[in-house]
């Protein structure tokens, strides 16, 4: 059976728009190797209605055999879902969820693992024009209570495994189960497998409708909801699409946690809207050797990972990769020149870095074929007017805060913070949307990342980057990760304090202080030299980047182990 759409809509209108994106994409993928060309002929498609499952995804389905998600699991088991399965799959759970009260603009929690459950639902989702709050499982239920709450959530589809942290959570929501029903007020998802296959939309979906809303991940505040549409990160995700260099046919893995923004980027969309297949390794531990062997065996041609893993992964013997993926990229934190490095050498490939937020698609990176300078993630993706403001002045600079254009307003950016209009209102001031990340650009475009604007700090009146002085930490072969924050200091009002986690078979203790700060004296200015450090282990939020709040707040406290430069000459 097949979609059937609601017979008010303007057939031609649809084809044309539906068409136009095509059109996009092909532009985007003839191109790909030709940066300027890109940057200059790109126009982002802006429909009036659009709904990229229905428009997009079911259209390419129809009847394609080809595996559109591809899930290994840490045991060794697999499974694979076509485009055409996931087509008829999404209608029937669609027509389920119909059943059970799911409409049009209700809001539904989303908790699932990288299961092929998962994607059916985000598919189903978007052709009821629902709206998907994206929660990782790690979540708590004082967390869940939040979105709920604050989310306005009617529904919420979970893993069976999780339905107690939902004990507490009040609300007057459907309670959905996958994996099976714990107790009569939880559905079980599985009874969707006896709906009908025949689904038709209950009408248009406007390009502007809500489709996600995130709860950002909080590295300093309670986390705020990003909201976005219908088109801003389905057609957003061309941009990431074009930088990842996806093409038709591909076999991509991103390593990302379902419930975070870049989960939608590079596991739905941008390979989707490549036409590529999505690879998914399960595992509860990270084991580098077992992710290469996995990625030999199912011929990866495209490899995304954050910060954290590609540090890992250098940890291990590279070579044991033998057929090393054509694109390699990171995105979440800045990427160390020295991990860029020793993946070269290892892969003859290299890893390019790409800038965006929950706010938005990518924003600017180094996409394929154009020249990388090391440091820099790149110049602005097609599509994106990027300038820096001095946030002092507020005049466009060659460092500053890195703000996008508004009057030339990018379709990969959100529509802004749901229920903060004051915060909205701020961070679009000025004709600008502003990241609140701080960047330098040269003379021939590319932007490097300095920091967030509120992790700058001042040393002996020099600015410092606290990202600057971690990557040159980095490059000891003592260090697998860092985070340098400001120390308060009676002279200089503050100094560079580093928290170090070691690599394997080093000891924390004098010798490897003593060695660390004469790496630092050695490689950095003497304004920029760490003074302090720490050996512990790293804060981080749920998504995995780090919060230097908390160790600005440990550091002002005192406490710990702390060894001083003076000392250890």
């Amino acid at each position: 059976m097949t979609t059937r759409r609601p017979e008010h809509e303007p057939v031609q209108e649809r084809v044309r728009e539906r068409e136009e994106f095509r059109a996009a994409r092909d532009f985007l993928l003839g191109h790909r190797a030709d940066y300027e060309a890109a940057c200059e002929g790109f126009v982002w498609p802006r429909p009036t209605t659009f709904n990229w499952a229905l428009d997009w995804f079911d259209p390419l389905a129809r009847g394609n055999d080809r595996t559109a998600l591809w899930i290994v699991e840490e045991d060794g088991s697999e499974a694979k879902s076509s485009f055409e399965t996931l087509r008829r799959r999404s209608d029937q759970v669609a027509r389920w969820l119909r059943g059970h009260g799911v409409a049009a603009g209700d809001r539904i929690v989303v908790m699932l693992g990288n299961q092929t459950e998962l994607w059916e639902t985000m598919l189903a989702a978007m052709k009821l024009r629902a709206v998907v709050i994206p929660a990782t499982p790690l979540l708590g239920p004082a967390d869940l209570a939040d979105r709920v709450g604050r989310g306005r959530a009617r529904h919420v589809i979970v893993r069976a495994q999780d339905t107690g942290k939902f004990a507490d959570v009040p609300g007057a929501y459907t309670r959905i189960a996958v994996g099976g029903a714990p107790s009569p007020e939880w559905l079980a998802y599985e009874e969707s497998a006896g709906a009908g296959e025949e689904f038709t939309p209950d009408g248009p979906t406007r390009a502007d409708d809500p489709l996600l809303l995130y709860f950002t991940s909080g590295t300093t505040a309670r986390p705020k909801l990003v909201e976005h549409t219908h088109v801003s990160y389905p057609i957003g995700q061309l941009t990431t699409m074009y930088w990842i260099g996806l093409r038709p046919g591909d076999v991509h893995l991103n390593i990302s946690s379902p419930g975070w923004a870049k989960h939608a980027w590079s596991n739905l969309f941008a390979p989707w809207n490549a036409e590529a297949t999505v690879f998914v390794h399960n595992y509860t531990r990270f084991d580098a050797a077992r992710l290469m062997a996995e990625m030999d065996r199912c011929a990866v041609t495209s490899f995304c990972a954050p910060p954290t893993v590609w540090r890992m992964l250098i940890q291990a013997d590279l070579s044991a990769l033998r057929t090393p993926p054509r694109e390699a990229v990171a995105a979440g934190e800045p990427l160390n020149p020295e991990v860029i490095e020793a993946v070269r050498r290892a892969w003859g490939v290299t890893i390019r870095d790409g800038f965006g937020q929950t706010e938005t698609s990518v924003q600017v990176a180094n996409p394929p074929g154009a020249p990388l300078k090391t440091g820099s993630m790149g110049r602005p993706s097609p599509g994106f007017r990027v300038v820096l403001l001095d946030p002092v002045t507020g005049e466009p600079g060659d460092e500053g805060e890195i703000c996008l254009d508004l009057r030339e307003r990018p379709v990969g950016l959100m529509t802004g913070y749901e229920g903060d209009p004051e915060r909205t209102a701020e961070t679009m001031a000025g004709g600008y949307y502003r990241t609140g990340d701080i960047g330098s650009r040269d003379e021939d475009g590319y932007i490097t990342y300095i920091g967030r604007a509120d992790d700058v700090f001042k040393a002996s009146d020099y600015k410092i980057s606290p990202f600057e002085l971690e990557s040159a930490l980095l490059e000891h072969e003592a260090v697998a990760e860092a985070a340098v924050v400001p120390a308060p200091d009676p002279l200089r009002l503050a100094v560079p304090k580093a928290y170090v986690v070691l690599a394997a078979g080093w000891e924390p203790g004098p010798d490897t202080a003593k060695a660390l700060f004469a790496h630092s004296r050695a490689v950095l200015a003497p304004y920029k030299r760490i003074r302090r450090l720490e050996f512990a282990d790293l804060p981080k939020t749920v998504s995995g980047k780090i919060r230097r709040i908390e160790l600005r707040e440990r550091t002002a406290q005192g406490g710990g182990t702390e060894f001083r430069e003076e000392d250890h000459r």
